[in-house]
């Protein structure tokens, strides 16, 4: 329930709830006590489930604090001190996680349908196109577990797809009739065996930069599930995470099992939820690792909502080099499935002109499109 004329008493909740957050441990600082401020004015306190993501997105800089956030909000939140809660709210509240518990699940998962009256409900499979298409950033606490296994299985099916169509093959387009004719002459001339030849095909190469500022806590975690299923589909995949500055992660993201990596990948400082110098990162990376990862078979992906707080024109010369050494360059911007974005911040407008793709990375749905970009 909103408060009414005491939004003090609301900002007061907010910066005790970034102190218990903190106590709990989860690393956070003033900064993001400001943010966390911010998102609760902007959200209020009428949809509870809506202010709980919103203070995860900026709270949370790690996938282990991601999965425990939620049992610490509520934690603090039911408290009987905060009276921003009414009773009703906290029953109503009660009685859904009483039947999660018991295996229900949401409606929006099961695919029921949110016309009151109707009693029409639509199947998994349409459940899960929905789910599809639905914004990282405005998935329902209830459906994250889902939406999860959803990303898991279909970018594994994805990774399967490239792999085989990747594989060489044992014929060219066309018969070779020089060396037809010289392995005939061991079958007294007759051309039983046919030798082929074609263009050698170019293996394909990937080098992947994602963004992990603040700014992409909503997409991080769910791009770094794409991140790892190129490495399962590709053999030469080069993977690195930045905020103010670059981080290599490809021996990570090899391991097994997507768990194992999200968890070895918490435990290294990589600056997550820091703030966004891409054109210094890319610096780094161009004088680093460009002479041995960077060539005509290679593509460049960009992961990145485009807000750079470093100066324009050293992204636009950074995109540049690594323009004139790359087959091409993919930027995935989260931001473009807003119907109203448009990439006129500094940041994004220096580096356009170089890149050859410029494609949405906001659900599932566009990140299982990128195929045909690979």
């Amino acid at each position: 329930m909103m408060l009414e004329g005491k939004p003090g008493d609301l900002t007061a909740s907010i910066v005790a709830f970034c102190r218990f957050v903190r106590s709990n441990g989860i690393e956070s600082d003033v900064r993001q006590t400001l943010s966390a401020l911010q998102v609760a004015k902007a959200i209020g306190t009428a949809d509870w489930q809506l202010l709980a993501f919103g203070l995860r997105a900026v709270l949370c800089s790690s996938p282990q604090d991601w999965d425990r956030f939620q049992r610490i909000f509520e934690s603090f939140w039911e408290a009987a001190d905060h009276p921003e809660r009414s009773k009703s709210e906290r029953k109503e509240e009660g009685r859904r996680s009483q039947l999660e518990r018991q295996g229900t699940h949401s409606s929006f998962l099961l695919g029921v349908s949110s016309q009151e009256g109707t009693g029409k409900a639509v199947s998994g499979a349409s459940a899960q196109q929905q789910l599809k298409k639905v914004d990282f950033s405005m998935v329902p606490f209830q459906d994250q577990n889902q939406l999860e296994q959803l990303a898991d299985r279909l970018l594994r099916q994805l990774s399967v797809k490239f792999s085989r169509r990747f594989v060489q093959k044992e014929h060219g387009d066309r018969v070779d009739l020089r060396r037809t004719i010289r392995q005939s002459i061991r079958y007294g001339g007759n051309p039983i065996l046919r030798a082929y030849k074609g263009r050698r095909r170019r293996k394909t190469k990937l080098v992947v930069l994602l963004d992990i500022s603040g700014s992409m806590n909503s997409y991080s975690l769910f791009l770094l599930r794409f991140v790892y299923a190129l490495q399962r589909a590709f053999k030469r995949v080069d993977s690195f995470v930045f905020s103010t500055s670059l981080v290599e992660v490809t021996d990570l993201l090899r391991v097994g099992q997507l768990p194992d990596a999200l968890r070895r990948l918490s435990q290294r400082s990589a600056g997550w939820s820091g703030g966004t110098k891409i054109g210094e990162s890319l610096e780094q990376f161009n004088r680093l690792f460009a002479r041995k990862l960077l060539s005509q078979e290679t593509i460049l992906i960009i992961l990145s909502d485009g807000w750079d707080t470093g100066e324009p024109e050293i992204l636009a010369e950074e995109m540049r080099f690594a323009k004139n050494r790359v087959q091409r360059i993919l930027w995935l911007n989260p931001l473009l499935g807003m119907e109203d974005y448009r990439p006129i911040t500094r940041g994004i407008a220096a580096a356009l002109r170089y890149v050859d793709v410029f494609a949405p990375a906001h659900n599932l749905e566009s990140l299982l499109a990128l195929e045909k970009y690979l």
